[in-house]
């Protein structure tokens, strides 16, 4: 293939040069156990320390508020089963919104079978949640609000702010997902009155295989993996240094070049926008058009299939997605594009498109003109299109 252009990194990123040299060490000089006590070993200890003093310092966190995970997954996962368990004598109500990850959506069923209740807050066409929603959600054993801080599929950010301080009048514990906004957007978790944070490194030119759930001092939920004494006795399992070291410099390169690569990310991202919406018609931007991610871009293209339409786009060396690469390969519309008030055959007709820093205006006019191409194209072999511009010319 001549040409790719990546525009697929809300699914993931390309690890970083320099993040990939300072992890290189800690699989083959560096190699010791950090729990073995002779000073070779020990000396990962404080390199561990060192990785969790970025990432606190990025959140405006205590440095002993951060425990390693392997990724966002399991750190939503910890923070709310653990939650249910260690709370469940105060009430068995949760309230999160209906366009959260799967790893948020999936738990709740988990958690459901198991006598919890669980509201799912509606959102609006723009996927934000609706704060006296929210508040009128609120009961007496309500012990968490998980809302995610911005949306993996359209970009929409979320009101945080005022969900955590809603959450802390009420005595309730606030967790957000922020996969997708830790490294892109500046988060401080006492600002915003979060108690528990998931975060991820591969989506912030980080390794795979490794992340992090901020748990507030006081907050009191258990251990979720058993068998030794790693991560303070809350997550046991040999330590992954160098996944460890691996997302501290990428915290440490997202936070120190995020003003200045957000800001290039925010022009191309609206260029691309303003280049569809004109060029291309019957088309819907999905996702807030001001409170999103800078790199998100997300349109759905009445009388076309995703799948075609991703199928064509990667033949002309094109990376995107319909939507959140833990749901590919399946056939039902995007559960984030229906809660917004999509019907099925437009949510089907979905594109997200996610820049980094790596992309150029040029690559953006080289997609655009091919995705025209492609678009027409699928739209001349659907029947629906073909019935729509008759009655359009009567």
């Amino acid at each position: 293939m001549s040409r790719l252009i990546y525009l697929d990194n809300a699914a993931t990123t390309k690890t970083a040069p320099e993040v990939v040299e300072a992890m290189l060490p800690y699989f083959t000089e560096h190699y010791g156990n950090p729990s073995s006590i002779y000073g070779f070993a020990a000396a990962n200890k404080e390199v561990i320390t060192k990785q969790r003093e970025t990432i606190a310092n990025a959140l405006g966190a205590k440095t002993n508020e951060i425990y390693f995970t392997a990724g966002g997954s399991e750190s939503d996962n910890w923070a709310l089963k653990a939650t249910a368990e260690a709370y469940e004598k105060k009430g068995k109500h949760i309230i999160t919104s209906k366009i959260e990850h799967h790893a948020i959506l999936h738990t709740c069923e988990y958690l459901e079978k198991r006598g919890y209740e669980v509201t799912y807050l509606n959102v609006d066409e723009n996927g934000v949640v609706d704060l006296e929603e929210l508040k009128a959600a609120i009961r007496p054993d309500t012990i968490l609000i998980s809302v995610m801080f911005a949306n993996n599929e359209i970009g929409t950010i979320q009101p945080i702010k005022e969900i955590g301080e809603i959450a802390h009048e009420h005595g309730i514990l606030f967790h957000t997902d922020a996969v997708q906004a830790f490294g892109q957007v500046p988060i401080n978790v006492d600002e915003c009155h979060i108690d528990m944070l998931s975060a991820s490194g591969h989506k912030l030119n980080g390794p795979k295989g490794i992340g992090f759930l901020y748990i507030r001092t006081g907050v009191k939920i258990r251990s979720f993996v058993h068998g030794g004494a790693q991560e303070r006795k809350r997550r046991a399992g040999t330590e992954n240094v160098p996944g460890i070291v691996g997302i501290g410099k990428a915290t440490e390169r997202a936070i120190s070049t995020m003003k200045e690569r957000t800001a290039k990310e925010i022009e191309l991202r609206d260029y691309l926008i303003e280049r569809i919406e004109n060029e291309i018609p019957y088309c819907r931007l999905n996702g807030d058009r001001k409170k999103r991610l800078p790199n998100n871009v997300n349109f759905s293209f009445r009388f076309v299939e995703g799948e075609s339409l991703l199928i064509m786009l990667d033949m002309k060396g094109i990376c995107a997605s319909s939507g959140s690469a833990c749901t590919s390969g399946s056939l039902d519309p995007s559960h984030v594009l229906l809660a917004i008030g999509l019907p099925h055959e437009i949510a089907h007709g979905s594109l997200r498109m996610t820049l980094s820093e790596e992309v150029s205006k040029e690559d953006l006019n080289y997609v655009v003109d091919n995705l025209k191409a492609i678009v027409e194209n699928l739209r001349k072999m659907s029947p629906l299109y073909e019935d729509f511009v008759k009655k359009q010319n009567k």
